[in-house]
């Protein structure tokens, strides 16, 4: 179970995400510049150049054709995968932490942050065709008063999105209203990461209140708790098996404090049933910021701090591990 070591960044990786067959992994850094790999080998197929700031979120659609990337430039970019030149760019009035496109690529949603005496705002806006991309006026734009949000994912069909807030509370938007239709507080922490499993029936939490929950994405209710004893920035579900990788660390500031021994950098795998944990994946230097599963469950990928992706293969031992019940 060697890891590949992928090191492109210069900085602290702030997400990584595979694309719907697998073959390639992206990735975006505190530095300037998105990048694509190789998810077999490593390699590095190349990078997305024209941002300025510190690129917070990305997403690739179905097809593998079109990359959606937003930074602390004020910007989002919609890029091409294969040729790596920029279709469009969304100008906004503070950074952009949130971004997604939804199941079909039709619409993609992007969120701002609150600063500035700007409020943080969702945008839904048409990713069809570049004209439509760069046409200044949103389909959809929502004001959230309350507290920034921190993560974002589509609900069911499209027809709702679901945010994760700052202070601890997840939010489920009408897009056919443009108002929040339900909300819940079972975080005390902000909500560093939410990804859905792969039947989209259900998603899992990283909060900063160290645990991680899983959550019905149709009416918010909590189903399982998995509880560490740090904060945890990011969560995965298996597409496989009944597994969910948890990955953290305390504070960047207070990583000088720790040593790499003491065990706070590890991934953290736990059934997602009996919300137990039965492994730990050993690596990085500094907190894991970013967690994927590959599309077909046989390996994972981690970001970190230390600026360093490692993509993991399982052993064979791991496919035969069967809880005792």
């Amino acid at each position: 179970m060697k890891p590949l070591m992928l090191q492109g960044h210069e900085r602290a990786i702030t997400q990584i995400k595979y694309n719907r067959e697998g073959d390639l992994l992206f990735s975006s850094a505190k530095d300037v510049t998105p990048n694509v790999w190789y998810s077999l080998n490593g390699e590095r197929l190349g990078t997305y150049i024209g941002h300025t700031g510190a690129v917070w979120c990305i997403d690739v659609d179905w097809k593998t054709t079109k990359f959606l990337s937003g930074a602390a430039d004020n910007t989002l970019r919609l890029w091409d995968v294969a040729t790596g030149v920029e279709i469009g760019n969304i100008s906004s009035n503070s950074a952009v932490r949130t971004c997604s496109f939804s199941y079909s690529a039709d619409l993609a949603s992007y969120s701002t942050d609150q600063a500035m005496k700007q409020d943080c705002e969702i945008f839904i806006v048409d990713a069809r065709d570049d004209e439509s991309f760069k046409s200044s006026s949103p389909i959809l734009r929502m004001t959230v008063p309350d507290s920034k949000v921190t993560s974002l994912i589509w609900g069911t069909l499209d027809h709702t999105i679901i945010t994760g807030h700052e202070d601890g509370a997840i939010t489920q938007w009408d897009l056919r209203t443009g108002k929040s239709i339900e909300s819940v507080k079972d975080h005390q922490g902000s909500i560093n990461d939410m990804q859905k499993n792969r039947q989209g029936t259900m998603f899992v939490t990283a909060s900063k209140d160290k645990t991680s929950k899983l959550f019905d994405v149709d009416d918010l209710s909590v189903h399982k708790v998995y509880v560490t004893e740090r904060p945890v920035n990011s969560a995965a579900l298996s597409p496989t098996y009944d597994h969910v990788v948890l990955g953290g660390g305390q504070d960047a500031m207070d990583v000088t404090t720790t040593a790499a021994q003491a065990g706070k950098f590890d991934a953290r795998f736990f059934h997602v049933i009996f919300e137990e944990e039965f492994a730990r994946v050993k690596g990085h230097f500094g907190p894991i910021n970013s967690l994927a599963f590959h599309p077909d469950g046989e390996s994972f990928s981690t970001g970190g701090e230390d600026g360093f992706i490692r993509v993991q293969s399982f052993d064979p031992t791991y496919k035969e591990f069967r809880f005792d019940y």
